[in-house]
């Protein structure tokens, strides 16, 4: 009001501000109350009280800062079409005002308005529309990438659980088999054979223990998350101790590699040892085979993994439609691989994994971790 009662000093060939003046003064400032509910109303009536400003014979002022304020909200809200229109109605308004319908309007005497200041008044409702699509581009991006960081962050948290899932599966799975069937040989020996009953409940003992381990340092990571891990994840240096579990399932394992042993990634050093470890468990579990083969085969750039039994299925053999083939499928895939199972011709069954690996140096075949 101030900033309006000043500008009608330095015109003094304008009207001088009376009650009607100040009423369309105090719209603007109110409308601008609803620019956030209803930034449509407040444009219009921003606009159309300073049309009326104008077409009074009002010194020009401060009230086209409402005018500005309501088309930038009007415009960073999405109404871009009511901001065009609304001021687009008030610069044409202005432009009739001022070089047609003068004459009939207040003050009286007034002239045509230069066309230079014309230009002006389009440089000024530009600027206004070109400030607004700007922010409104900007708080449009800053949605975007706000909406993208919630996705990502709803991913990392959907792998991080089903990494925790699958690690939990293969290590309880693994486990529990041997524990299982070590129970079985403890339940049939007790009274005949004491001594291998001892050996097979000192086996459950370690295999209990070994899954409390790794249950355990899965479980910290949750606790703890970004902390780096106790102990090492496994690999396929510890091949023979999987085959030494799978022994003492009643299982023979036997290991075989061909070509250049390569060092493998930590990413898929694990995946490795787990896709072997489900396989082998599939065998003790769903296999009347006692024997499974198992086959490494380093090729340039890539990792083969096959897993065979000889069958035949017991009852509730793997169809390849369990966890643990799911499992298998997913930690191949996160690395780019791909898993293959089923029912070979002969009635054994097969799991042929390939993992991609990044060329790395070379080293010798270590024969303790060839053969079990």
């Amino acid at each position: 009001m101030g900033g309006s009662q000043f500008a009608s000093h330095e015109q003094p060939a304008r009207e001088p501000l009376d009650a009607f003046a100040r009423v369309l003064l105090l719209v603007g400032p109110v409308l601008l109350l609803l620019r956030h509910r209803n930034p449509r109303v407040a444009v219009f009536g921003a606009s159309a009280a300073a049309l009326l400003y104008i077409g009074a014979g009002y010194a020009y002022g401060p009230i086209f800062a409402s005018v500005a304020i309501a088309c930038f909200a009007a415009i960073t809200s999405g109404h871009r079409r009511a901001a065009w229109l609304a001021i687009g109605l008030l610069w044409a308004g202005h432009l009739l005002i001022g070089h047609w319908l003068y004459r009939r309007l207040p003050p009286g005497g007034d002239d045509s308005a230069p066309w230079g200041q014309e230009l002006g008044v389009t440089a000024w409702v530009l600027a206004i529309v070109a400030a607004s699509e700007l922010a409104r581009v900007r708080r449009e991006q800053l949605v975007r990438e706000r909406a993208e960081r919630r996705q990502a962050e709803r991913r990392r948290t959907d792998e991080e659980r089903l990494r925790i899932a699958r690690e939990l599966h293969d290590v309880l799975a693994h486990s529990i088999s041997v524990i299982n069937v070590q129970a079985g040989v403890g339940l049939a020996l007790l009274d005949q054979d004491p001594e291998q009953a001892r050996t097979a409940l000192t086996t459950i003992k370690r295999a209990s223990k070994e899954a409390l381990g790794e249950v355990r340092q899965v479980l910290d990571t949750l606790r703890t998350p970004g902390d780096a891990p106790r102990s090492p994840a496994p690999g396929l240096d510890r091949l023979a101790e999987l085959t030494e579990q799978a022994s003492h399932a009643g299982l023979t394992v036997e290991v075989a590699v061909e070509g250049v042993r390569t060092p493998l990634p930590a990413g898929a050093d694990l995946a490795a040892f787990r896709i072997v470890q489900e396989a082998l468990t599939n065998v003790v579990r769903h296999s009347g085979s006692r024997t499974a083969h198992v086959l490494l085969r380093y090729d340039p750039g890539q990792l083969e993994i096959r897993v065979d039994d000889d069958g035949p299925a017991t009852t509730g053999g793997e169809s390849g439609g369990g966890n643990g083939l799911v499992g298998m499928r997913e930690r191949a895939a996160a690395l780019g691989g791909t898993v293959e199972a089923g029912p070979r011709g002969d009635g054994g069954f097969r799991v042929l994994a390939r993992i991609p690996i990044a060329s790395a140096d070379t080293v010798a075949p270590d024969p303790q971790k060839e053969t079990p």
